[in-house]
């Protein structure tokens, strides 16, 4: 198991490193001066951050040497457009704002995955399957935006008829301010889920062991809980990770449209102003936030099943 563990850790830091290759090759091909933005800068500021990060010298390898430097010691820079503000201090300011964002639609998405799939398997072929999966294809085929649109106008048309506000309609701050963005940034996951759930359970309810269990006259609500739903959802936990890591950096719209101070608006910001440094520094920070779900997932799963042997 822990060779196990030290060879995905090492694949890990290989992908991270790719991220953060192509993350930089990309942004010196974009044509322009990292340095020029609408924000007065003195020609000695301009100076400096120039000789910082290596821009008055080679792409390769002495400003790549310097931007593979700086990121192993942690330092992604300082912001190009935000005055004395470094992308750590961005990352560690607003990262928790989107985490917490993503955290509650992972609840939503996992436990609606779960049960709507179950659901429509036990019901197969009947009205609640056809229903839940004409909502589930709607689900994976809507934009995010256009749910988060339809959230908004539903909270105003709710406030309105209630005369008073029974859930913000933006901002950041309670609970109640979560709970929309929450839904509405889990629900293509949610529909995901409920797919694979569905497609796994009409695996397992054909299984022998079921029809073992069915024989030996178990009840029906033991054979669902025990058999059924707890060999089915291991397929969920391989995609649970990969999900977590999506919806929680993947949040960009839906923070936009809500309002919410999450680190997705600053890269959505960062890319409208060419500031390099952030693009760059949070693009590596939620690859490796990605590389890291995938690995503990993978590890987990090995835990949870114990037919899975890793050598």
């Amino acid at each position: 198991m822990w060779i196990y563990a030290g060879r995905r850790v090492i694949q890990g830091i290989i992908t991270v490193w790719f991220i953060a290759t192509a993350t930089f090759v990309a942004m010196h091909s974009v044509p322009g001066d990292p340095l020029l933005s609408d924000k007065a800068m003195t020609a000695e500021i301009r100076a400096n951050l120039a000789a910082k990060y290596g821009l008055d010298k080679p792409v390769f390898p002495d400003q790549y040497m310097t931007y593979i430097g700086n990121m192993l010691q942690g330092d992604f820079g300082i912001s190009f457009t935000q005055q004395n503000r470094e992308v750590n201090d961005i990352i560690r300011e607003h990262f928790p704002v989107s985490a917490a964002l993503g955290i509650l639609a992972v609840l939503f998405a996992a436990l609606g995955g779960i049960l709507w799939g179950a659901l429509t398997a036990l019901y197969r072929n009947k009205l609640p399957d056809i229903i839940i999966m004409f909502l589930v294809i709607l689900g994976i085929s809507v934009p995010s935006f256009v749910f988060a649109a339809l959230g908004q106008l539903g909270l105003v048309g709710l406030n309105s008829w209630a005369g008073q506000t029974v859930l913000p309609v933006a901002g950041w701050g309670t609970v109640s301010h979560m709970l929309v963005p929450a839904l509405v940034l889990g629900l293509s996951t949610m529909a995901f889920l409920t797919r694979l759930m569905r497609s796994s359970m009409l695996e397992i309810v054909n299984s022998d062991f079921v029809r073992t269990a069915k024989a030996k006259g178990l009840p029906p609500t033991r054979i669902f809980l025990k058999h059924q739903l707890r060999n089915a959802v291991l397929p969920v936990i391989t995609v649970l990770g990969p999900a977590i890591a999506a919806i929680t950096t993947g949040g960009f719209v839906v923070e936009l449209v809500f309002a919410i101070p999450g680190l997705g608006r600053y890269f959505v910001e960062a890319v409208q102003q060419s500031d390099y440094t952030v693009i760059m520094g949070t693009t590596v920070f939620y690859g490796a936030f990605l590389v890291f779900m995938v690995i503990l997932v993978d590890l987990v799963y090995g835990l949870i099943d114990p037919r899975v042997s890793v050598e």
